[in-house]
């Protein structure tokens, strides 16, 4: 944690990018991790929970190797996506928000990825995945050398 403490400022604007790099690296922002941090920025660590919660990209909890993430905006929706987040849910053993124990996949959903044309979408780990008929087929690729 010294380590990435040293790259910034001392300087609160500097915040969302350690917390970035600190996610970037343990896949996580712990707490130990948030009090570093407030010390080394002299703010509070309430400043760093309301910013690490207020943005979906951060998470306080270890994940998955693996993001998989259903949209669930209108479009995909309609077209399928509440079936395809059961399925993902009894594939991977996990409610949506949760990790495998494995921590190799972590099931989340959106309320709109903005690919309405091509729903519905999965997302694993940035590559979209459109016109999505069943979950299984994109678990499977992505538990290879599990």
């Amino acid at each position: 944690m010294e380590n990435i403490l040293k790259e910034f400022e001392r300087d609160q604007k500097e915040l969302i990018h350690i917390l970035h790099r600190v996610q970037e690296e343990f896949g996580y922002v712990s707490p130990p991790a948030i009090s570093a941090i407030a010390k080394h920025l002299k703010i509070s660590e309430n400043e760093i929970y309301s910013v690490l919660t207020f943005y979906k990209a951060f998470s306080l909890e270890p994940r998955g190797k693996h993001i998989v993430t259903v949209c669930m905006g209108t479009a995909c929706h309609v077209r399928g996506a509440p079936r395809l987040v059961d399925d993902a849910s009894r594939e991977m053993g996990v409610d949506v928000g949760q990790t495998t124990p494995d921590k190799h996949f972590t099931l989340e959903t959106v309320n709109c990825l903005g690919c309405c044309a091509i729903g519905p979408v999965v997302v694993v780990d940035g590559k979209y995945h459109s016109y999505v008929k069943r979950m299984d087929s994109i678990i499977k690729e992505y538990s290879e050398g599990r």
